[in-house]
């Protein structure tokens, strides 16, 4: 396992400040899995992960739904997903729609359009995500997906948004992936902080496109 976990989580070739924890600099997107089981108690580990996220008036419009493979589920979550997507999410362990309530209760108890639904969501993602890295798995977050069929399979009722689906698996060697994908699989890099992060208003900031 530590083996495995060390494998997946190293990142060598990242540069980052020295203060920024290793954690975040070693997570990186995989598409090459190992086809490993996943139990449900490892994937609710994920999810107790996002519910500490922050969100705008603790509202928590969050919501996970998944499908292990090998499931009876499993073939349906994965037949939303976009053909180049399927060609090596179906090595996954676990696939994840992630969806968010679109409205909210306000302070007063009336229900209106929640503002940062989107926003707060993400941020329970990327706590799973983080969460998935440092118990030994990898995940890659996808939008190329069928929204309506996943909003129409996933049985989602009026006022619900779907964002992302995530693959999660243990990384698996990079042979197992399409030919044409074999290249790609390593960690991208960052645009540096001069283009990302100013002290100032926008007009202040660096000229011209990040890239």
């Amino acid at each position: 396992m530590k083996q495995e976990k060390e494998k997946m989580t190293l990142a060598p070739e990242r540069k980052a400040l020295p203060t920024t924890q290793k954690l975040f600099v070693d997570r990186w997107s995989p598409r090459a899995f190992s086809s490993a089981e996943i139990s449900v108690g490892e994937v609710e580990s994920l999810f107790d992960a996002a519910r500490w996220a922050p969100s705008a008036y603790n509202s928590q419009p969050w919501r996970f739904m998944y499908a292990r493979r090998g499931t009876a589920v499993w073939e349906k979550f994965l037949s939303w997903l976009v053909p180049f997507n399927q060609s090596w999410a179906s090595q996954a362990s676990v696939l994840v729609y992630v969806v968010s309530e679109t409205h909210m209760l306000s302070p007063s108890g009336e229900k209106v359009i929640s503002s940062t639904h989107a926003y707060d969501c993400g941020a329970a993602a990327m706590l799973l995500q983080l969460q998935a890295t440092a118990t030994g798995w990898a995940a890659h977050s996808m939008s190329g997906f069928d929204n309506e069929a996943a909003l129409k399979g996933l049985a989602l009722p009026e006022g619900y948004a779907v964002h992302c689906a995530i693959a999660i698996g243990r990384q698996g060697n990079v042979q197992n992936l399409p030919e044409g994908l074999q290249a790609r699989e390593k960690p991208s890099d960052r645009s540096p902080l001069s283009v990302l992060a100013w002290e100032g208003v926008f007009s202040d900031g660096p000229s011209g496109d990040a890239g």
